[in-house]
């Protein structure tokens, strides 16, 4: 079996599920060129909890967790199956760190089936989420990615689901395919040291655009669990694409342990859902 590589994308708003742009043409062609993984497991900005927990039900549901939407986003049933004896394997590799078995709360959110809807279109490639822990800190959340590094020789494909830049509050319709400056500054940081560094991303919060671009940091964090595992095997990230969408949030997206595949597609990130994003939308 291959050892498989680990991503992170830049996943947006959730309608990029029913779109085809530059992005989600980057998922599909990622998707096409990984090897078929025996399970894929995901950590999404979305399942953001005071525990580090993983699924572990034979069939997970879709989960919508937003609202102010088209009806449409609503009827995505994306069902791969899950894999609950991936459990003990991820357990096992993160101990001493406790890690729970989540048997019946979650499923797989949108952070996660609206990159794989595109990556992975047939839904026939079991797929797991690993919680993220709010509690803990910048290093626990590096050295938990760098502990899941043995899954990759196993089949499992890793994934990190979030955006390095996500503010909600500062976004501008009037900016659908730019960055603010702030944006770009602190996306063009942490592209610096994944190209070169990755373990030394968790030092960003002290970047002068910390405050501005991780206003809170769900989002951010699943960066850190694909730069942790990164840095453990002494690997380097390559961009997949990259780019920005509505001034405040940055859609850039990284392989680890594979070259990227080439991309085509043109087109805007999707569009925002009517009314205020930071009101009306979880993204």
């Amino acid at each position: 079996m291959p050892v498989m590589p680990a991503a992170f994308f830049g996943h947006g708003n959730p309608m990029n599920a029913l779109e085809k742009n530059r992005y989600t043409e980057a998922w599909r062609a990622f998707g096409q060129a990984v090897p078929r993984p025996r399970a894929i497991l995901v950590v999404s900005a979305h399942w953001y909890v005071q525990a580090t927990a993983v699924t572990a039900m034979p069939r997970p549901r879709t989960i919508h967790d937003f609202f102010g939407f088209p009806r449409e986003l609503f009827e995505v049933d994306y069902q791969p199956p899950g894999l609950p004896e991936l459990y003990e394997e991820v357990a096992d590799v993160v101990h001493p760190t406790w890690v729970g078995a989540d048997v019946d709360s979650w499923g797989i959110d949108h952070g996660a089936w609206s990159v794989l809807t595109h990556a992975f279109p047939d839904a026939n490639i079991p797929v797991v989420q690993l919680s993220i822990n709010a509690l803990k800190s910048f290093d626990y959340h590096l050295q938990l990615g760098a502990s899941l590094a043995p899954l990759r020789e196993n089949g499992v494909l890793v994934i990190g689901s979030g955006n390095v830049v996500h503010n909600l509050g500062g976004v501008s319709r009037a900016l659908p395919d730019a960055g603010f400056d702030w944006a770009q500054r602190f996306d063009q940081a942490a592209k610096q040291l994944m190209l070169s560094d990755p373990a030394d991303v968790g030092r960003l919060d002290g970047h002068r655009d910390y405050d501005l671009a991780v206003p809170t940091p769900d989002h951010f964090l699943p960066l850190l669990y694909v730069a942790g595992l990164a840095g453990e095997t002494g690997a380097t990230a390559d961009v997949l694409v990259d780019g920005y969408a509505y001034g405040s949030l940055s859609m850039t997206a990284y392989t680890v342990g594979m070259e990227p595949p080439a991309v085509s597609g043109s087109g805007f990130a999707a569009p925002l859902p009517e009314g205020p994003p930071a009101d009306g939308a979880n993204i």
